[in-house]
């Protein structure tokens, strides 16, 4: 009661007529407009107009800070204008107010203001979203505003987290429950399927409350064009389709046959003629997986993917649809920025030839083995340097590529008998080349063998017999270190390897500081060729 009194006192000092006077004699009166003296207002507030008639001056008090009177004071005839401020709570409030006459204590009127409350609500600015089933990388996304009160988790419906991912963005309640603004920013995968997709999003309150309004969103992405499966047609839409999702820089002309496309080939004749046997997508910029339309791609038996841009700053799995075509014998990804193998990988059981060069692999994927791949007999794993380092011991870098993080020379490669290439060169790889005189699954050159063949040295004769097929061996350009053991030495194609260019060639510094190299290298191949007399190139062999 005193702050009211003072409040009053103090606008009675201060009174200034907002009006003009006037004179009509009407003595004191006030006018709220809707016959009520309990005047309603939302929750994000408002102005109200009261009419004052007086013969004389007047004041305008209330106590609530959420309300005020503009005039406040006057002399004669005015229309106030009460401006009520935005709640913040989700209960109503009320608060009075008083016009009273400064020239007789009883000329007064009370009313109030009643204010509700905010009801709960997340509001979506839009509740549909149509999306198409392509466009280009960085460009598949788009943003919902949300004006909320309480906090929201984003759900998914189950199996929309295969193509739709989103951020939200913080949503700051500082003013209680006054609803604040946010954004949540989905992006979606392209849609390679000739069937619309549709997810119906909630926007889940944190905790449990009585929501007076409750959005919720539909995103409806369109369905891709069929592609024909096991036709000439269907190969022709795959590889463009398969083109631009890779964002390529290939443009093939469409009004020639498929088989004048550029780095095309088609089978000539048999169940196949006319559909593709082999394609090279060269020169394309890509951060995703292979596309799903290679999987059409069914009567292929080579498919090359080679020079992404910018690869190395890549980190990239091959995906799924590759491992459906079981058929293929060759496959190159190359410079593509992978980093590791779908599972699913170990269904290509068919491949001769695997060629991941130029990549970014910290080891060779563990499924890379003799008994997933039993026709494989040419791997290619070179090149596989984000970023050339001479010296690892004074480089900090993580993730460099470069096969750094197999813990030694890998044997498993060893092992693999049945390969005939076999290409690590310009890698990270570290230690010694194994001996493998006491590994069990390394079979010895047994003499009965080496006598049966006039070509081979009796030294062989209780090495390990380690890739005995192997006509191309490169691991130059490593951090390879120690002595070289005998089973290479003395291997019987180790002339045909080109050893001081792809096998002793080391360079750099090991992580601990050593420098690359081998401690017994050989001076030259002499002292091969006084074992391997009847090679060709033995020099005594070419002496009169």
């Amino acid at each position: 009661m005193k702050r009211f009194i003072r409040f009053f006192m103090i606008s009675v000092v201060t009174a200034v007529s907002a009006c003009g006077p006037d004179d009509s004699g009407l003595g004191f009166n006030v006018q709220t407009g809707a016959g009520d003296d309990r005047l309603p207002v939302g929750p994000d507030g408002g102005t109200l107009e009261v009419k004052v008639e007086s013969d004389g001056d007047w004041v305008v008090v209330t106590e609530v800070p959420w309300i005020s009177v503009s005039p406040a004071n006057g002399r004669g005839n005015a229309v106030c204008h009460i401006s009520v401020d935005s709640t913040l709570y989700v209960e109503p409030r009320t608060g009075d107010v008083r016009i009273q006459s400064l020239d007789a204590d009883e000329d007064k009127h009370d009313f109030s203001i009643v204010q509700d409350g905010y009801d709960y609500q997340i509001r979506v600015d839009r509740t549909t979203v149509d999306v198409e089933d392509f466009a280009e990388y960085g460009s598949r996304y788009f943003e919902v505003k949300i004006k909320a009160n309480i906090d929201f988790d984003v759900v998914l419906p189950e199996g929309a987290d295969s193509w739709l991912t989103f951020e939200k963005a913080k949503l700051d309640l500082d003013r209680k429950e006054r609803p604040r603004n946010t954004v949540v920013r989905f992006e979606w995968k392209v849609n390679s399927r000739d069937k619309e997709r549709i997810a119906d999003i909630v926007f889940q309150p944190k905790h449990p409350v009585q929501m007076g309004v409750h959005d919720g969103l539909k995103i409806v992405q369109k369905a891709a064009m069929p592609i024909p499966e096991n036709t000439v047609a269907g190969d022709s839409l795959a590889i463009l389709a398969i083109n631009r999702a890779l964002n390529g820089y290939m443009e093939y002309d469409t009004s020639e046959r498929l088989e004048h496309w550029t780095n095309v080939h088609v089978w000539k004749d048999g169940p196949n003629k006319g559909r593709v046997k082999y394609v090279q997508f060269f020169m394309f910029n890509t951060k995703e997986p292979l596309p799903y339309e290679v999987q059409y791609l069914t009567a292929a038996e080579e498919i090359v993917f080679y020079s992404n841009a910018n690869q190395f700053l890549k980190s990239i799995d091959t995906g799924e649809y590759i491992t459906k075509l079981t058929q293929l014998k060759r496959l190159t990804i190359g410079a593509y920025g992978l980093v590791s193998l779908h599972p699913d990988f170990v269904n290509l059981k068919n491949l001769e030839y695997l060629d991941l060069s130029s990549n970014c692999f910290q080891t060779i994927p563990d499924i890379l083995t003799q008994e997933n791949f039993p026709n494989l007999h040419a791997l290619v794993m070179n090149a596989n340097q984000r970023h050339t380092i001479y010296d690892l011991s004074n480089d900090k870098r993580k993730n460099v590529g470069g096969l750094i993080d197999e813990p030694s020379f890998p044997v498993r490669i060893l092992k693999w008998s049945n390969l005939d290439t076999i290409r690590l060169s310009v890698n990270y790889l570290h230690g010694e080349i194994p001996d493998l005189k006491y590994e069990p699954d390394i079979p010895k050159w047994t003499a009965e063998e080496v006598h049966a063949n006039d070509t081979l040295p009796d030294v062989l004769i209780g090495l390990p017999k380690v890739l005995p097929d192997a006509n191309f061996f490169a691991i130059n350009f490593n951090r390879l270190t120690g002595e070289l053991p005998d089973w290479l030495l003395f291997h019987p194609k180790l002339d045909l390897w080109l050893p001081y260019s792809l096998i002793f060639s080391q360079e750099g510094k090991t992580s601990d500081g050593q420098n690359a190299g081998f401690t017994n290298e050989p001076v030259s191949l002499d002292y091969y060729y006084e074992h391997y007399v009847n090679k060709k190139y033995n020099p005594n062999n070419t002496q009169e």
